[in-house]
């Protein structure tokens, strides 16, 4: 049987700074039955320089006159005591915590909490000392291949494998890291290749709008799911745009465990809701006129209808050229 599709509901940097709106987005997400809320850990001056630029769709996104990075970012650091309300808020909804480290202070906070996963984003996907460390852990890792080449996954596995994670605990997942991605440029099918080309598990990390993109992954094989979700599209931030809303996250969750029950166990059989069908549907061979004991059955004779339930249209060769056993009326079964 196919595993539990793992979905995490990414709130980001969308509960923009506000510690009260960041435990609304836990109780959507769980409400949403998401196995994960997932949020972004990072102090400012380590990830950015003070020249760094708002990348084309977070300018767009946003209003503010101003296209630092880090001016932007600033405001939605979540410092230590957050995280721990965080937690405890998702504990109490019934849902579990993960969030991003994007700097190896940030590794180490997320360490002290004992969290089920890494997830390593795809902009470190370079980033050598960050690989490093999180693979010297050994722990169950998520890994967002978006801006690569294969190369470059092969490259930073290689990285994790040999800081000490076992390859078997580690899931890579493909994406595209446009804010909306562009249908033509999602490649959904390089899941396959990744999965092929490095015998790891694979999931899918969407920035598509709408919810069929991640629907189709889980049907390719998808093991993992990761999606954007906000209270509100409309407000001020740079995610908020290329991200569901509470309803449309709850449909696609429901939909991913449709389709994930739906996939079964790859044996083709006969299912126990359809065997009542097989005497409706499927045909018998019947008597096409009105046949004496003795006569010899022919294609003029017979023929073939339902119900389903008497001699099957198989033996059709066996029957021609043999003698009725009884007397037939007109659409009757045939016997043996």
């Amino acid at each position: 049987m196919k595993q539990h599709v793992i979905i995490i509901a990414e709130a980001g940097v969308n509960h923009n700074g506000d510690l009260n709106l960041a435990k609304k987005m836990i109780e959507a997400a769980a409400n949403a039955k998401a196995d994960y809320v997932k949020f972004q850990t990072f102090k400012s001056e380590n990830v950015v320089t003070v020249f760094a630029q708002k990348a084309e769709y977070q300018k767009q996104n946003m209003n503010s006159e101003s296209n630092s990075q880090i001016e932007m970012i600033r405001k939605y650091e979540l410092n230590e005591d957050a995280h721990i309300q965080l937690i405890e808020h998702s504990k109490k909804n019934h849902i579990k915590f993960l969030s991003t480290a994007f700097d190896l202070d940030s590794i180490d906070l997320l360490n002290s909490f004992n969290l089920d996963y890494w997830k390593i984003p795809s902009g470190e996907i370079t980033n050598l000392p960050y690989l490093r460390k999180i693979g010297a852990l050994k722990q169950d890792i998520i890994l967002s291949t978006g801006m690569c080449s294969l190369a470059d996954v092969e490259t930073a596995l290689n990285i994790l494998i040999k800081a000490g994670t076992a390859r078997e605990k580690i899931t890579v997942l493909h994406c595209n890291t446009q804010y909306p991605t562009p249908f033509k440029d999602v490649n959904l099918t390089a899941i396959n290749t990744i999965k092929q080309a490095f015998k790891v598990n694979v999931g899918y990390s969407d920035h598509t709008t709408g919810i069929e993109i991640p629907i189709a992954a889980v049907a390719l094989g998808a093991t993992v799911i990761e999606k954007h979700f906000t209270l509100d599209k409309t407000m001020e931030g740079p995610d908020h745009k290329a991200s569901l809303e509470p309803d449309e996250l709850k449909q696609m969750i429901l939909s991913i465990r449709n389709i994930e029950v739906a996939l079964g166990n790859g044996i083709k059989q006969i299912t126990k809701s359809e065997s009542a069908n097989i005497s409706v549907a499927r045909k018998s061979i019947v008597a096409a006129t009105k046949i004496n004991e003795g006569d010899f059955y022919n294609s003029l004779n017979l023929t073939i209808k339902r119900p389903g339930y008497g001699l099957s249209p198989l033996q059709w060769d066996q029957l021609i050229g043999q003698k009725a056993n009884k007397n037939y009326l007109k659409d009757e079964l045939i016997e043996r």
